[in-house]
């Protein structure tokens, strides 16, 4: 998972505080909950905190008496640091080798733990549009096998979506991939783009 990075960076929790921010930027984190979440001590993670700080990879502020971290997207190097962790956590490769050919599909949402930066081993992707059931279980399969992680995918037409979006947009989610000027209604199949990250 660290391969791609471990040339560039040589403290191991770095590049997974790095990966655990960068995959969703939009998303804050504490602390206290990466402390929590990768065992470690917080005076261990805040050591990693400052570096990437001082680095102005990271922004922060206050809320109430904790620090919210965050991606600084302003970075020169935003983008292409973005790019190498949605590649090492395997998102590319759904992009690549499942989303693109599923029939008429609207949009790729994450939801869950690897909307909030988590790889935690199991994508929950819901997939807006006219989706080709048949390919869905074959590309998710041959999928998982090339990322080693597990894909749960959660086929939904635009009105099946529409109905359960309000209970979506309450988890954690971003959008990976979308056609122009998709509204979660019905979009023109050959007029697509990627979206590195945005809310539902």
């Amino acid at each position: 998972m660290t391969s791609i990075f471990s040339g560039l960076i040589t403290s191991k929790m770095r590049i997974r505080i790095l990966m655990r921010i960068f995959l969703n930027p939009e998303r804050n984190v504490y602390l206290r909950e990466l402390a929590d979440e990768f065992q470690a001590s917080p005076s261990h993670i805040k050591n990693e905190l400052d570096q990437l700080k001082s680095a102005d990879l990271l922004t922060s502020r206050k809320n109430g008496r904790q620090v919210l971290f965050s991606a600084n997207t302003h970075h020169p190097v935003f983008n292409e640091l973005h790019s190498m962790v949605k590649k090492a956590l395997g998102m590319d490769q759904i992009l690549e080798s499942m989303i693109e050919r599923l029939g008429n599909l609207e949009q790729a949402i994450l939801i869950d733990d690897y909307a909030e930066g988590k790889d935690t081993g199991i994508i929950d992707l819901v997939l807006v549009g006219d989706i080709d059931q048949a390919n869905l279980q074959d590309l998710t399969q041959k999928t998982e096998k090339y990322i080693e992680r597990k894909i749960r995918p959660l086929a939904l037409t635009a009105q099946e979506y529409n109905q359960l979006s309000s209970n979506l947009n309450n988890r954690p989610h971003f959008i990976l991939w979308q056609q122009d000027g998709c509204t979660g209604q019905a979009a023109a199949p050959n007029n697509k783009k990627r979206v590195l990250y945005n809310d539902v």
